[in-house]
């Protein structure tokens, strides 16, 4: 496993790191027991990155990623969760304002059973772009709001998450340096779509951390076929799915492959993925520990041809 400080932080986090989504049952329904597992296996694989949300699962995530973490020791991971995105029976909600989200720390500390929160992220700003505000609000009220929560000691350093890297980017320019020291985003540091990559000199020059998540593409490329609420274009999914058929004929499944690229940039801290299956996660920790097939991944992003870069908004 291999470690790099996420920005100047200070925090030095495994290049691979564990998404706990997925213990929210977001994506199919889960038990605590196999939860449980899944984190330790992660710790234990040389993880020391765990991401989370309230919204994941309408606290669920939360909750349950707290219990698995009781029996671990405190220093053995970096935790960060997020504020502004909440949800609840299929239902969205958001509030960005400084009360809520100063509010929502304290309620997630109590969740995860912890005193302090290594990593606290605005969640999906581009939601608050589109309402009263903007992305001005982000700005002035949610940021200024987590920065007195740093320096109160309650969380370690402030970062911001979303699909769309120019919202990432427009808010760390309208922000005092420092405010913002780590992006997460997703879905573009991947087989089919490396924008990331354009905004790298960006956040380094800002002194600004990288976290890059969802190495599949949220399930655009695995041989199981893309999920039926996939956002994605129509011609974007079947591209995908020719590389994946492509890789299977070639013994090489494109998730290892998917996984493999994802975490091989040196200038991204770390990759994120998700999965409440203890297996799932050995064998990811197992994939990113080994090299590309870099002839396969040239294939592969031919056989994506003219859909690579092809993205959507989020949902």
């Amino acid at each position: 496993m291999r470690y790099t400080e996420l920005g100047k932080t200070g925090m030095k986090i495994s290049h691979l790191s564990f998404g706990a989504s997925s213990l929210g049952s977001v994506f199919r329904e889960t038990n605590e027991k196999e939860s449980f597992e899944a984190v330790e296996v992660a710790i234990e694989g040389g993880i020391n990155f765990i991401d989370v949300s309230p919204y994941y699962g309408h606290y669920k995530a939360e909750t349950v990623l707290g219990k698995a973490l009781r029996n671990i020791p405190r220093d053995k991971y970096f935790l960060s969760t997020k504020v502004g995105r909440y949800g609840k029976d299929g239902v969205n909600t958001w509030d960005y304002s400084a009360r809520r989200v100063t509010d929502s720390v304290y309620e997630s500390m109590e969740r995860l059973g912890i005193d302090f929160i290594d990593l606290i992220n605005v969640h999906d700003i581009e939601f608050q772009a589109a309402l009263p505000g903007g992305l001005q609000l982000v700005v002035d009220e949610t940021l200024p709001a987590l920065v007195e929560l740093r320096e109160k000691g309650v969380v370690g350093h402030v970062g911001i998450t979303d699909l769309q890297l120019n919202n990432l980017k427009w808010v760390i320019e309208h922000c005092e340096k420092g405010t913002v020291e780590s992006i997460l985003n997703f879905c573009h540091y991947t087989l089919n779509d490396n924008a990331l990559e354009d905004y790298l000199d960006f956040f380094e020059q800002q002194g600004v951390g990288v976290i890059n998540a969802s190495p599949l593409s949220m399930g655009l490329l695995s041989q199981r076929g893309v999920p039926a609420w996939h956002p994605a274009p129509k011609p974007l999914v079947n591209a995908c799915q020719k590389a994946a058929e492509y890789c299977s004929q070639k013994g090489y499944p494109i998730e290892k492959l998917a996984v493999q690229y994802s975490v091989s940039c040196e200038r991204i801290a770390s990759t994120l993925f998700s999965s409440a299956n203890p297996a799932n996660v050995k064998r990811n920790i197992e994939w990113a520990n080994e090299e590309p097939d870099w002839e396969l991944v040239r294939e592969v992003k031919e056989i994506i041809g003219d859909q690579q870069r092809v993205t959507w908004a989020n949902s």
